[in-house]
């Protein structure tokens, strides 16, 4: 068979809403595609973990600490996910580890920023997980089969990682003065961080059209972070917080 009919027979599965697995033919680039964003995926589990691990035990009470701590190890558990996923494709955890720690492989940038006050864990919750959910839950119908099984467990736990951020913030939100304001600060800091965890506009993108074609994305960067402002706007209200301040 030639590839040309090969790739017209990977295209009618997509079209048809048939999984891509392991062992079905597919174009080099898809593979590849499917690599670079899982692996990031799955570096970013790994790598977010860091800002939240450093308030375990510095978490305001043995019930804040206990929950923090099922946080965390729920994302390691979605890094192994992921990196099983990635070696699917044909490549070793050692060499997607190597292509971290070379910088060959990204990450999510979002994960440099420090942790300063105990709001900034509420708000990596509603924010930072609140965007990353909105993406994973487009990712549970992906074209490759492993990846989108991996992300229907973990959609199921970054819901609760969402509410655990949300409720931190909302506590303050109640509080004295002092915590109101920690409150906002960590929403202003947290706000435009979130939204770049989008990607680039979709006329800048270098791989969003090829990756919808493919479905490997349901949809664009630009309709998903608007789905995103839409949705806080709505969740502010409740904490009695502004979006975010514009100075």
């Amino acid at each position: 068979m030639s590839v040309q009919e090969s790739e017209k027979i990977f295209q009618e599965k997509i079209d048809n809403e048939i999984k891509i697995e392991p062992k079905d033919w597919m174009p080099e680039a898809y593979r590849k595609n499917n690599i670079r964003q899982i692996s990031q995926h799955a570096h970013s589990e790994i790598v977010g973990m860091l800002p939240e691990g450093n308030w375990i035990t510095r978490a305001p009470t043995l019930k804040r600490k206990a929950i923090l701590l099922a946080k965390v190890q729920d994302e390691a558990g979605h890094g192994l996910y992921l990196y099983s996923a990635t070696e699917t494709l044909g490549i070793t955890r050692e060499q997607t580890i190597e292509d971290l720690h070379s910088g060959k492989a990204k990450y999510s940038s979002i994960f440099n920023y420090p942790s300063l006050t105990w709001a900034d864990i509420g708000a990596i919750g509603w924010l930072v997980d609140g965007a990353a959910i909105l993406n994973q839950v487009m990712l549970t119908r992906t074209s490759y089969g492993p990846y989108a099984r991996a992300m229907v467990r973990i959609c199921k736990e970054e819901s609760f990682h969402q509410r655990q951020g949300f409720e931190i913030l909302w506590v303050l939100s109640k509080g004295t003065e002092v915590q109101k304001q920690m409150c906002q600060d960590a929403i202003n800091r947290w706000w435009w961080p979130s939204l770049m965890m989008f990607g680039p506009h979709d006329s800048e993108s270098t791989n969003s059209e090829q990756s919808m074609i493919w479905k490997i994305k349901r949809k664009s960067n630009d309709e998903l972070r608007q789905n995103f402002v839409d949705m806080i706007a709505e969740q502010a209200k409740v904490l009695n917080m502004r979006q975010v301040e514009m100075e």
